[in-house]
């Protein structure tokens, strides 16, 4: 069981920010552990090759509060940037170690993985993000249509097909344009027109206006299996049939588990102070597990705010 003053819950970009401001100011006793085979697992796994990385959000010009900072680039340079950053600051990370339980013995944290004990720490940071667990609709998606329904972007871009991408979102717009032009494609969004999207993810919107069909103000009631393919029916009447479907609905907090450790939670949020501390005292939530700002830069300065905060009111941190 390792023994550390400062254990990260996720190799993301929110967790690997908090492990550079730690060993930046003096906390050298630190361990990372991630539940993926590698680094920023979820931008590896949901990011198709070439998709931007937005350094700002809805429109407003993000600043670095701390080290950790970037410009808009591709998912392949980004990438590259944070593995420098864990060579350049030495980062100790285990992977394929999914923390699912953390309980408190005298003045330390125990962190457990299954039954196993893997660690034990003085702080506590949990930097999961929220995108390991994408939100799923109201309605039950048929056992005989699984197979069509996807909430990730795909491997491998589909050809020829004819694809429904669900969700008002970044994602959904980019994913929608990614297959614009090699699908005949469909965008369907409750809300009456876009407003969580970007200005340059509205542009290539309009670009592609001729070759995406847009179902705006639209809600989805029921999926039914349709020969080799899926039918979807709307809550107006209209029924319209798809060889694959694409939900971009965003991420939930896991709730459950921050529960089951006796983390407050409010409204399905997490109660934790301007620092990110929970009601645990000790316990820091850092990047969209914390707020759902949905922003790298938020993440990176989330982790700052919270390891700062650590220093000033836990000092012997440096020294454990």
């Amino acid at each position: 069981m390792k023994k550390v003053s400062v254990a990260i819950i996720g190799a993301g970009p929110a967790g690997i920010a908090a492990g550079i401001e730690c060993k930046a100011l003096g906390i050298e006793n630190i361990f990372l552990f991630e539940k993926g085979t590698n680094f920023c697992s979820t931008i590896r796994r949901l990011y198709p090759s070439g998709k931007r990385v937005d350094r700002d959000y809805k429109g407003i010009i993000a600043t670095s509060e701390g080290i950790c900072s970037f410009h808009t680039e591709t998912k392949e340079d980004f990438l590259k940037r944070m593995g420098n950053y864990i060579d350049k600051y030495c980062l100790p990370i285990d992977y394929e170690i999914e923390i699912n339980g953390i309980e408190r013995r005298e003045d330390l944290y125990i962190l457990k993985a299954g039954t196993f004990q893997v660690a034990e720490a003085y702080v506590v940071i949990i930097a999961t993000g929220v995108f390991d667990r994408p939100k799923r609709p109201s309605y039950p998606i048929p056992e005989a249509v699984k197979d069509k329904v996807f909430f990730e972007l795909p491997k491998e871009i589909p050809k020829d097909e004819k694809i429904l991408v669900v969700g008002g979102g970044n994602t959904a717009a980019e994913l929608a344009c990614l297959l614009a032009g090699k699908c005949e494609v469909y965008i369907s969004y409750r809300r009456p027109q876009f407003f969580r999207i970007n200005e340059e993810n509205l542009k290539e919107l309009e670009k592609r206006k001729d070759d995406i069909k847009f179902f705006l103000g639209t809600e989805i009631k029921a999926l039914e299996a349709f020969k080799e393919n899926v039918k979807v029916i709307f809550h107006d009447g209209h029924q319209e049939v798809f060889s694959k479907i694409f939900y971009c609905l965003g991420g939930s907090t896991p709730k459950n588990f921050l529960q089951k450790m006796g983390i407050e939670i409010l409204d399905n949020k997490p109660v934790i102070d301007e620092f990110g501390e929970s009601n645990l005292e000790r316990i820091f939530l850092i990047g969209d597990i914390a707020t759902k700002k949905g922003s790298i830069m938020h993440a990176f300065n989330s982790a700052h705010r919270a390891v700062k905060r650590i220093i000033d009111k836990y000092p012997k941190v440096k020294s454990l």
